[in-house]
């Protein structure tokens, strides 16, 4: 390819929002994106200077660029985007619906961070508008659901029909402390959206709603050491548009989020206490709402500090066949803190998420229109950009045993799952089979042979106890008989 040639495909990227997941998706697309320049948006002119100097310095060049852009103003953020090739929104997810139009308007694709499955699924109904308009947009992007809805596509692409999804995630401190043992990495809001409320699954192959929080969902799950064990609950949100994209097509799909134990106790208490209610209370005259009340305390206690370690981890089952047999697709992401460039694992699997499925849509690799992630990027093709970016990502898919097979429950923990081995073919099939056989004869002999002479031994046991139970009766009415006689004397 010519200089020409490459100057010509260079991209321009835009990110809208200046912190965390914004600024890591920003050095993303300027890595991977084959990028011109990448323009950050804030509503506060220093947070996006501050973020594309960050880029730059990591780049080694200048290609970053900070701008001040309120998302609200439709005219300006329409401005902002003329000429964008593709952009991701990493700011508050109930903005998304307006950016979506803002985007249709400029003609540039667009990713979101999501947050809210109602507004998802409200920003759907703009993909006549998206396809006429020529672009690609895809919502709830993120960590979970995004990353980790497309790691269930991989997961599924590993086997040739699957019926059942299962997926526990969680972002988490390293090195958990006391009290909370948690660590917030992106907006609190978030955060309580996604605890308050119902989660949409599928079961029985039909869409449903299950309460956040229920303790019957609860479980604990093990890791490799040194993570061990870590707790697992519903949450809302993490499965985004799949239940509606699978209705009747899996039997069962769910997901829980992971979290250090004792999270689930405390979260729950908080809770059943009403702090995540939005319906203001009165308080000394004062109208207040508890989950704003909550953020307020809360955020300062919990906010991560500047290089604080944290950890990720995606895990998803697919169980189906494979090749005819029932087997399983176990595909698992564990990420830590980046020391070498400063991104935590959270603004890696968040931000780049989104930033990886913007640079596909400039590509022109997504469909056009407005498509949810699962729909929208190939399983295989989503793999390979991890992996390219260094992410550690591991897969196994195992043959379960013909009539072995487990059901699977919600609560079900994939440590405990039954292993199958493939059979061999030919001779050695024969062969074991009829070793089976003779050994399970043989068992089957040996095992009435013990029954018959435990039967005897019960017999001959049975006909003892009645004999000295009949001389002990005997023994008895002679006594008496010689009392009475003596009494008569």
């Amino acid at each position: 390819m010519t200089k020409e040639e490459k100057a010509k495909n260079k991209k321009v990227y835009a990110v809208l929002g200046g912190g965390r997941q914004g600024t890591a998706a920003a050095y993303d697309m300027a890595k991977w994106g084959e990028a011109e320049k990448v323009l950050i948006g804030d509503i506060d002119l220093k947070a996006a200077e501050k973020a594309a100097k960050r880029v730059n310095q990591l780049r080694g060049r200048k290609i970053a660029e900070g701008h001040q852009v309120d998302v609200t103003d439709h005219a300006s953020l329409v401005a902002f985007l003329q000429g964008v090739d593709s952009f991701l929104s990493a700011v508050p997810y109930w903005h998304n619906p307006a950016i979506t139009r803002a985007a249709i308007e400029a003609k540039a694709c667009m990713t979101d961070l999501g947050g809210n499955t109602d507004l998802v699924r409200e920003q759907m109904k703009l993909s006549p508008q998206a396809q006429e308009a020529g672009i690609a947009i895809i919502p709830d992007c993120g960590q979970v659901p995004g990353m980790g809805t497309s790691l269930s596509v991989y997961a599924m692409s590993l086997l040739d029909e699957t019926d059942e999804i299962m997926m526990w995630d969680g972002g988490n401190p390293l090195q958990p402390q006391p009290p909370f043992n948690y660590i917030l990495t992106f907006n609190i809001a978030g955060l309580t959206n996604e605890y308050y409320g119902v989660a949409h699954f599928i079961r029985e192959g039909k869409r449903v709603e299950v309460p956040t929080f229920l303790s019957e969902d609860y479980e604990t799950v093990e890791f490799p050491k040194p993570i061990g064990t870590m707790e697992a609950f519903v949450a809302g949100g993490g499965t985004s548009t799949m239940p509606w994209t699978f209705e009747g097509k899996l039997k069962t799909l769910w997901n829980k989020t992971l979290r250090w134990p004792g999270h689930f106790a405390e979260w729950q208490a908080y809770m059943k206490a009403g702090l995540l209610e939005a319906e203001p209370v009165d308080v000394n005259g004062v109208k207040v709402a508890p989950r704003d009340l909550l953020h307020t305390v809360l955020d300062p206690k919990i906010r991560a500090k500047k290089g604080e370690p944290d950890l990720v981890i995606v895990r998803v089952l697919a169980k189906g066949r494979k090749d005819g047999k029932p087997a399983e697709a176990l595909v698992e992401l564990i990420d830590r803190y980046d020391e070498k460039h400063g991104f935590t694992a959270m603004e890696r699997t968040t931000g780049w998420d989104g930033s990886l499925k913007a640079i596909l849509n400039a590509q022109g690799v997504t469909p056009r229109g407005v498509n949810p992630a699962e729909l929208a990027v190939d399983g295989p093709r989503y793999a390979e950009e991890l992996r390219k970016r260094g992410f550690d990502l591991t897969e196994q898919v195992t043959f379960v045993e013909q009539g072995k097979e487990e059901a699977t429950k919600d609560t079900k923990d994939t440590k405990d799952k039954k292993k199958g081995k493939k059979g061999k073919k030919g001779k050695k099939d024969k062969q074991g089979k009829k070793d089976k056989q003779g050994k399970k004869d043989k068992e089957g002999k040996q095992e009435k042979k013990d029954k018959k002479e435990k039967k005897d031994k019960k017999g001959q046991k049975d006909k003892k106890d009645k004999k000295g139970q009949k001389d002990k009766k005997d023994k008895k009415e002679n006594e008496e008989q010689i009392e009475q006689k003596a009494e008569t004397q």
